[in-house]
């Protein structure tokens, strides 16, 4: 194998333990709430303190990149993950367990766009394809095994092996990566923008509170939406300060590059769209059908299915549609999966609940490889720490507001009568709206973009 092909591997092996990670305490909050004495809003801290840490450190990385190498970095924040971990899985109370959980959220936050640094920065063009679709699978099988898996460890074991799985993923990438990836450059030197960081941190946290305010409180909208107005003015006076300032956090260089811009723009709403459906399904089957979360788990894991049985042709699929053509077809998949789940009921066929999430699976798989395979295409070296960072925060964003924001489209629609069913249907049709903008955005994309990645 490949040296190259190995490290990829590790990295994505430690991307899918982060990933797994954000999303699999879902299931477990009402027996965490049980043991520790604590309600199911409270509860749901553990995911929010998470996505939040996660979010405010995430532009930290590329600087301690930089400044400390790449290397170095990427072991240091594997091994704070694993231990705190640990530290999760053996909690006495809930204030102990947040504690923990905030200290994971730090070292995710280093340790993923790290991974993806790590692969990338120096990749060249014509690899990029190859090496993107080992990084892209954690992405799109974690959120989709998550409540499967979850339900499955709550079951049969306990809430505990839900943070205890990571030990031996955390202990076997830490030897491999210590060996077998290189000492990279360091730069001591290297200035940090403490202005552009807290900025960015104070705008990303309002955000990412104010869209989980509803998720706690329904009559707290109001609040919601004040909070989400501040964190766009003060993202907007982000964007112009780190655009302006002589030695700026991370460079927007790469902004001015349509092939890496689209993926931060109509990526983001694309990316909220599919990492929201899972979770709206789940639930849906859980809260308004009545099956175990097992059955419901079950269902929702042929997302998965149809993310893998994909993926040994997406590269091929790219390369016959290039990546304009594989991004509308992937869209469209998308568009007609979650269209056709807002339809479903109690009798559903089940074969016909299987279709959509493998269709809907299908889309995810090819969409994410197209825009990651695209992204860093035409960047230029020199730029891809940067990009990368940039990246990694509108990402990080976009995955923690799916929930919220689904959930607050649930609750509007029930809110003025209509009932859950209803509501819940109206959701998904509300993510399929999602994907119009990134539709009509690549549309106007030259048919021949990113063809230097394609060779």
């Amino acid at each position: 194998m490949e040296k190259q092909v190995k490290v990829a591997l590790i990295m994505a092996a430690s991307l899918f333990m982060e990933f797994m990670d954000g999303t699999i305490v879902t299931t477990a909050l009402p027996d965490i709430g049980k043991e520790l004495k604590v309600s199911a809003s409270s509860g749901s801290l553990l995911i929010s303190t998470y996505l939040i840490t996660v979010a405010i450190f995430i532009p930290l990385s590329g600087w301690l990149a930089k400044k400390y190498g790449k290397k170095r970095i990427w072991l240091i924040a594997v091994l704070i993950f694993t231990i705190s971990s640990l530290g999760s899985a053996l909690a006495f109370n809930f204030e102990f367990l947040v504690a923990m959980r905030i200290i994971q959220g730090f070292a995710g936050s280093l340790m993923t766009p790290t991974a993806r640094l790590i692969v990338l920065e120096k990749a060249p063009a014509d690899q990029l394809l190859k090496l993107i679709s080992y990084l892209v699978w954690p992405a799109l099988t974690a959120p989709a095994i998550a409540p499967l898996l979850g339900g499955i460890i709550v079951t049969h074991l306990s809430w505990h092996w839900i943070f205890l799985i990571n030990l031996p993923i955390g202990c076997i990438i830490f030897i491999l990566g210590y060996h077998w990836l290189v000492n990279d450059k360091q730069n001591a030197n290297i200035s940090f923008d403490w202005l552009g960081f807290i900025n960015l941190a104070v705008a990303s946290a309002i955000l990412l509170i104010g869209t989980e305010l509803i998720t706690y409180n329904t009559r707290l909208l109001g609040w919601s939406v004040m909070l989400i107005i501040i964190s766009l003015i003060l993202a907007i006076g982000c964007f112009y300060y780190l655009k302006t300032t002589v030695a700026p956090l991370f460079s927007l260089n790469a902004l001015k590059i349509p092939s890496f811009r689209i993926f931060q723009t109509g990526g983001s709403l694309f990316w909220i769209s599919v990492g929201a459906l899972p979770y709206t399904l789940t639930i849906l089957l859980q809260t308004i059908f009545g099956w175990s979360a097992d059955r419901a788990g079950f269902y929702v894991v042929f997302i998965f299915i149809g993310n893998i049985s994909i993926k040994p042709f997406t590269n091929q699929i790219i390369k016959r549609l290039k990546f304009r053509g594989a991004l509308v077809s992937a869209f469209i998949l998308v568009m007609v999966s979650s269209v056709g789940l807002a339809f479903i009921n109690k009798n559903v066929s089940i074969w016909w609940l299987i279709s959509l999430a493998v269709i809907s699976g299908i889309g995810r798989s090819l969409a994410l490889t197209t825009y990651n395979g695209l992204s860093f295409s035409e960047v230029p070296t020199l730029e891809r720490n940067s990009a990368n960072t940039l990246n990694a925060v509108t990402q990080s964003l976009a995955q923690g507001m799916g929930v919220s924001v689904i959930t607050m489209v649930v609750y509007l629609v029930h809110y003025f009568g209509y009932s859950m069913q209803v509501a819940y249907s109206a959701g998904f049709i509300f993510l399929a709206i999602l994907i119009i903008f990134p539709l009509l955005e690549v549309l106007q994309l030259d048919k021949n973009i990113g063809s230097n990645a394609l060779k």
